[in-house]
């Protein structure tokens, strides 16, 4: 059947192409991502600076970050700001958006859309389908490596989500040198995530990638604790972003090898997510901890958290799953 199936699908997938070929295709898809991601990190670093000329504190920027993961998480409207970067930023997703609509074809894959279509009889599920999440969640494998994904990447979460009001009030630093520092986190990100994690990931098995990136997280937060500057803080940052790089990318292989083709979609938006869950959550308990315990908390919580995930690790190894379940 599925032969029969294959030429009427590959005719459909090469007639939705549209103009684009996949190198320029896959060009694009970069060139918008890089341009999501820009436009994001620039209201990241202009919103704290804002907020505090406006006269709100740490745990009222808490509250606030809490709303816009709440919007973030539920897919919510997108609302106009008040400075010049908001409006460039709102000009490049709408150039973005007509580009994406344009250019990107509806489907990139080589198979025929009859195949992951729902059963004929059967109900779709929607969305929001609790039940079939929650199948997902109870498969053999999953749901582990999914609270592993979610516990030990908190607390690094919760620091990050809480940078921006730290590199102002602890760092001492302006706007221009919070932009510097991370635009430097995300060319070690890039560099690490497209070098490093790949060529580790040749050599050693997911396992052992997982079990080191929460190492790295206990070692960082060991390290975190007495952190007194912004010079400090960037000999830090290698084994920050290389922790949180291998735990995002050998949890996203071990979850989507564990489910079915016709899962995959579901597996990977629970695994987005985690992230808009814990710009959700982390905000409001980020700015409580900060303003009761000041930043050593934050290596102290990713230190104790992450000793316990590892514990677990030690003590019941995650089964290793073929490449696909069909």
């Amino acid at each position: 059947m599925r032969g029969a199936g294959a030429p009427g699908g590959q005719g459909q997938h090469s007639g939705k192409m549209g103009t684009l070929g996949h190198p320029r295709l896959i060009l694009l898809t970069y060139l918008l991502v890089a341009l999501e991601l820009t436009c994001l990190f620039m209201r990241f670093s202009i919103m704290p600076y804002l907020t505090r000329r406006l006269g709100l504190d740490s745990v009222a920027f808490g509250y606030l970050q809490t709303a816009f993961g709440v919007l973030q998480l539920l897919g919510g409207p997108v609302f106009g700001r008040l400075r010049c970067p908001a409006a460039v930023a709102l000009v490049a997703n709408l150039v973005a958006a007509v580009l994406s609509f344009t250019c990107i074809p509806i489907s990139t894959k080589g198979v025929s859309t009859h195949a992951q279509a729902a059963p004929p009889g059967g109900a779709q599920a929607s969305v929001f389908d609790l039940k079939a999440i929650s199948r997902l969640l109870l498969r053999p494998g999953v749901l582990p490596v999914f609270l592993i994904k979610v516990v030990s990447g908190f607390p690094s979460g919760l620091f990050m989500v809480m940078f921006s009001i730290i590199s102002m009030d602890f760092f001492q630093l302006d706007a221009a040198q919070a932009g510097y520092l991370m635009s430097f986190f995300g060319v070690l990100q890039m560099v690490i995530q497209g070098l490093v994690i790949g060529r580790l990931s040749s050599h050693f098995s997911e396992g052992a990638l997982l079990r080191t990136s929460v190492l790295g997280f206990i070692v960082v937060g060991l390290a975190m604790a007495p952190m007194s500057s912004v010079f400090h803080f960037c000999l830090l940052m290698p084994g920050l972003v290389f922790s949180l790089c291998a735990l995002n990318v050998v949890t996203d292989s071990m979850l989507t090898k564990a489910v079915s083709a016709s899962d995959t979609g579901t597996m990977l938006g629970l695994c987005a997510s985690v992230q808009p869950l814990t710009r959700t959550l982390g905000p409001t308990v980020g700015g409580l901890l900060y303003r009761s315990f000041g930043v050593p908390v934050f290596g102290h919580v990713q230190f104790a958290t992450n000793v316990l995930v590892l514990l677990a690790l030690w003590r019941q190894p995650l089964a290793q799953k073929p490449d696909k379940v069909w």
